[in-house]
């Protein structure tokens, strides 16, 4: 079934009409309608929905036609995907003013899909596809914009755009626990993920993947990012997971970075420290690469590099091109710029 909802000025109306939708079954089509639209916290997204905005057409990577703004102070997400087989596409989103902290990284986002912390065994989410999406929280460097947690598979971004905020794009593993010293194990680690030009600007970091593996990222625009991207083995590395393939099968190409922050614009590293028990521990990476990345800029710190590898065994670099110079305001960088 399909769904086109009237969206008014009321933001908690707005909030209710759109979540009293998603909570039918069976799911169905959600057809937001064009224009700037606020509502009054985040929406739960179970398993099933297609939600999509308005298209402008002709626009050629220009705004989308649909905007959501949440003003909701819970920390939820604009949108936190719950279920499997959701489709997000052609829509805008501003989550509002958030400071999670250090463990809050799947809080205060425009979308989630999966969870940081479970209270019980989670089930996998899979086959989810979000594409020409939009996100601004401009002036904001606290929260994350879009995070994949947990036990989370097969997803796809492609043609995600995001001004603001503290990662662009977070991949983290989860787990069972109250809190990150209290996780029981299994740990889940996201994975069979592919991230498609990914256009990022004023964050404070383009992207970080953190203990997954089968991950694909390839073309992503990063620019005045304090960093561009992180791989990650997370604090607990593979240790509480009962599989052997965490940390394998990761490539990370065509990346154009122009970052300023002060210590590294790229960082891979292979050791972790739990939380649970204060163990340090390594990641063996396999079949990981990054390659035919560009990074401009240069560290503001007394000691900086533009890559800096910390026991990051296994993981390939090829192809990657640094320079001081920084590509002027107006100018083109890449293709995706």
């Amino acid at each position: 079934m399909i769904h086109r909802p009237g969206l008014t000025a009321d933001a908690g109306r707005n909030r209710r009409v759109l979540q009293e939708i998603l909570d039918t079954v069976p799911a169905g089509k959600l057809e937001l309608p064009p224009g700037e639209h606020t509502i009054a916290d985040g929406l739960r997204v179970p398993g099933g929905w297609t939600i999509r905005g308005s298209e402008v057409a002709g626009a050629g990577g220009g705004r989308p036609g649909t905007w959501l703004t949440s003003t909701g102070t819970t920390g939820h997400p604009v949108l936190h995907v719950l279920g499997s087989d959701v489709a997000v596409s052609d829509l805008g989103l501003r989550p509002p003013p958030a400071d999670p902290g250090e463990h809050g990284g799947d809080r205060g986002t425009a979308i989630t899909v999966g969870d940081y912390l479970y209270e019980s065994t989670p089930s996998w989410i899979g086959r989810v596809d979000i594409r020409r999406v939009q996100i601004e929280r401009p002036s904001e460097k606290h929260a994350n914009c879009i995070a994949l947690m947990g036990a989370v598979r097969d997803i796809t971004l492609h043609d995600v755009t995001v001004h603001g905020g503290y990662t662009a794009v977070a991949v983290h593993w989860g787990a069972v626990g109250a809190d990150v010293a209290s996780i029981e194990g299994p740990t889940y680690h996201p994975h069979r993920l592919t991230i498609t030009d990914l256009r990022v600007r004023d964050a404070l970091e383009g992207f970080y993947l953190s203990s997954v593996h089968d991950v694909r990222v390839d073309g992503a625009c990063l620019r005045d990012v304090e960093m561009a991207f992180r791989l990650l083995p997370g604090d607990n590395t593979d240790r509480f997971v009962t599989s052997d393939v965490v940390g394998s099968t990761i490539e990370i190409s065509n990346v154009c970075a122009q970052w300023n922050g002060p210590r590294y614009a790229v960082r891979a590293a292979g050791w972790g420290k739990s939380e649970v028990d204060g163990l340090v521990s390594t990641l063996a990476y396999r079949d990981a690469v990054i390659h035919d990345c560009t990074l401009r800029g240069a560290g503001t710190g007394t000691s900086w590099s533009p890559v800096l590898m910390e026991q990051a065994e296994g993981v390939t670099l090829h192809d990657i091109t640094f320079t001081t110079a920084s590509v002027p305001d107006g100018e083109a960088c890449c293709p995706l710029s």
